[in-house]
């Protein structure tokens, strides 16, 4: 396994098309790894407080409309 230190080394003595097609697939990489954690806390209740102030601050009519 390579270290930190290696995979820096990697990237920076990428061509500019390679690195792009990197960065391209970290974004994704990343909004994935989001996504499955905001699932999981949804599932364990770690975000029903949050919700439930939503829900509250909506219903009392404290929220815009996004333009």
């Amino acid at each position: 396994m390579s270290t930190v230190q290696e995979i820096e080394s990697a990237i920076q003595a990428l061509p500019r098309e390679e690195f792009s097609k990197l960065w391209q697939w970290w974004d994704e990489y990343r909004e994935a790894a989001w996504d499955r954690q905001i699932e999981a806390d949804l599932a364990a209740g770690k975000l029903d407080k949050l919700l439930a102030e939503a829900d509250c601050d909506f219903e009392a009519g404290r929220c815009k409309p996004l333009p």
